[in-house]
């Protein structure tokens, strides 16, 4: 038999008078689970007005329920400072029951509600070398799935899509990983091989005397390069960085410099005869890419997702 929040609180939160400082009583029986959300939320972000925009709810709204949450509990949970706010001792201890509260009725959702029945939105960032590959496979895939999942999609750069995530303005990235913080989980995807192009006009390409087109200034491949520039030739040279791989492609197509980019992207450029490539003895490193997402607590259909994005986008590199 489903229990309702209040059984689920009843069984979860086993409060006893002489260990916790959260008295087990009646006070707690009108809890219910959107002040327990709201309580995770305003602890995660550390703030009411952040907690308010995550949760499209205004911020007296966030603050009432807070109240109505600590005056059934008699104990404050917060302490206000200048910055935010931050967990008293009872609080952190309300977390703890919260999130396994949380990550229970999370399960069962997931085990009782149909894929085809699943609603809400997943917000989706993607680095472009992923848009332009497998992507447009994943969202269709994904879509038959959940037909009833609505998808907010973003393509940047790997820096932006990890500081997105980690302040919960993502809930899954496809970027260039893995994500270290110890809240995010990380499943690996198929790397991206970089080889050397030029113009197919081009008759002498050495990245020691040509014009390089490269990643964002900010991403690891471009500091990866420049470290193997300047190890083997002693300078870097000319680099032209950007941020949109159909503009990379364009600019070596142009003539306008030689590029280190993914082989799995280049050929159209190459079937129309407008790039070739070109071994100078060294290719720089493989692109690694992980889907990563928090995991605190893990969402099961955000995890889901992750693992369709692996097999999609192995079965695009076996087609590869």
């Amino acid at each position: 038999m489903i229990m309702s929040i209040r059984d689920i609180l009843s069984f979860m939160i086993n409060y006893n008078d002489h260990h916790n400082p959260i008295r087990a009583s009646t006070r707690w029986q009108n809890m219910n689970f959107d002040q327990l959300k709201t309580f995770l939320w305003v602890a995660k972000l550390g703030g009411l007005r952040r907690a308010a925009n995550e949760m499209n709810l205004s911020q007296p709204a966030i603050s009432a329920r807070i109240s109505a949450l600590e005056e059934e509990l008699g104990v404050a949970l917060f302490e206000r400072q200048k910055t935010g706010v931050v967990l008293t001792k009872e609080g952190l201890l309300l977390r703890t029951h919260a999130e396994k509260i949380e990550s229970y009725l999370e399960q069962i959702k997931d085990e009782l509600t149909p894929n085809e029945e699943i609603k809400g939105v997943i917000r989706i960032g993607v680095a472009e070398t992923i848009a332009q590959s497998w992507l447009s496979d994943f969202l269709t895939a994904l879509r038959n799935r959940y037909p009833k999942l609505i998808v907010e999609l973003s393509v940047d750069i790997t820096i932006s899509l990890r500081d997105q995530l980690l302040s919960r303005h993502l809930d899954l990235a496809f970027l260039m990983g893995p994500l270290a913080e110890g809240n995010v989980e990380n499943i690996t995807l198929p790397t991206f091989e970089l080889a050397w192009f030029c113009s197919i006009n081009e008759e002498h390409a050495e990245p020691s005397q040509s014009p390089i087109i490269s990643f964002s200034r900010l991403s690891r491949p471009y500091h990866d390069l420049t470290s193997e520039l300047m190890h083997r030739y002693g300078s870097v040279g000319q680099i032209f960085p950007s941020t949109s791989l159909s503009t990379s492609f364009e600019m070596v197509a142009s003539g306008i410099g030689i590029g280190a980019l993914p082989t799995q992207l280049a050929q159209r450029f190459i079937n129309d005869k407008r790039i070739k490539p070109f071994d100078p003895g060294w290719m720089p490193k493989d692109l690694l890419f992980t889907a990563s997402y928090l995991n605190d607590p893990r969402s099961e259909i955000v995890h889901k997702a992750a693992c369709l994005a692996e097999e999609v986008a192995n079965q695009y590199t076996k087609k590869e």
